[in-house]
């Protein structure tokens, strides 16, 4: 479900509108409008200053803010597995593909501005880029070789095709050992970056840039949690169950 948009103020100050949705960083992080340390323009006039359209950038802010609801009560378990790796390319890959560059740009200026007073920030910053890089490599193995895998092996389980058992043995893909792999890098990755940050806990004096930073890495390890729980505990035991029953046919 698909909340309305959150109608913004353009006389309300830059800062203000941050802080109502850590989201819109991104926006003012485009046009180059300061959201952090001394940014105390309504939005209007840090529009003009920079020859912006406000009413383009207000619409911007607005649909960077817009929330989709999904449901926790969704049959994933029941869903026909060609689908449900759809939902995992299209939902949880497509979030990654466009948050992952985003927030490491996000990171990477405030650990340069930031590492003096916070030291741990350069170890936060290097598990973040491991996850990205391996990430990425891990999501382009699923695409284009797993996932593919996973969709003939169940139609032709589906359809009762006589050559499954035989096509399952011949051209089997290594479907556990890629997940575990992915398994193992997320837990250990978001393991160690909660432990850095106190699980995404603002000190008392964090600015504005601290605080758009650790909302991201919080709302990455949500869909991180979610997109390992579905590949791990709801797709892969379904695959090996009819990679078996085919074994024997």
């Amino acid at each position: 479900m698909m909340n309305p948009l959150k109608k913004i103020d353009e006389q309300a100050l830059v800062t203000e509108i941050l802080m109502g949705d850590y989201r819109t960083a991104d926006i003012f992080k485009k046009y180059n409008i300061d959201y952090c340390c001394g940014a105390r323009w309504p939005l209007q006039t840090a529009c003009e200053l920079r020859g912006l359209d406000t009413a383009v950038v207000k619409q911007e802010l607005e649909e960077a803010t817009r929330t989709v609801h999904i449901s926790t009560s969704l049959p994933f378990d029941r869903w026909p597995l060609d689908f449900l790796t759809d939902y995992i390319i299209h939902v949880h890959h497509a979030y990654l593909r466009s948050t992952l560059p985003a927030l490491d740009n996000h990171l990477t200026h405030f650990i340069a501005e930031h590492r003096k007073k916070f030291p741990w920030l350069d170890e936060l910053g290097q598990q973040f880029k491991l996850l990205h890089t391996q990430m990425l490599l891990l999501m382009i193995q699923e695409e284009e070789s797993i996932f593919p895998y996973i969709k003939q092996t169940h139609r032709a389980y589906t359809s009762n095709d006589s050559l499954a058992g035989l096509y399952t043995r011949t051209l089997r893909k290594p479907v556990e050992k890629v997940i575990e792999q992915e398994h193992q890098l997320v837990t250990e990755v978001l393991r160690r970056m909660r432990a850095l940050t106190d699980n995404y806990t603002l000190p008392a004096n964090a600015c504005r840039s601290h605080y758009v930073v650790f909302m991201k890495l919080r709302e990455l390890d949500n869909d991180l949690v979610q997109h390992l729980y579905l590949e791990k505990a709801v797709m892969l035991p379904r695959v090996l169950l009819i990679e078996n029953e085919l074994k024997l046919r």
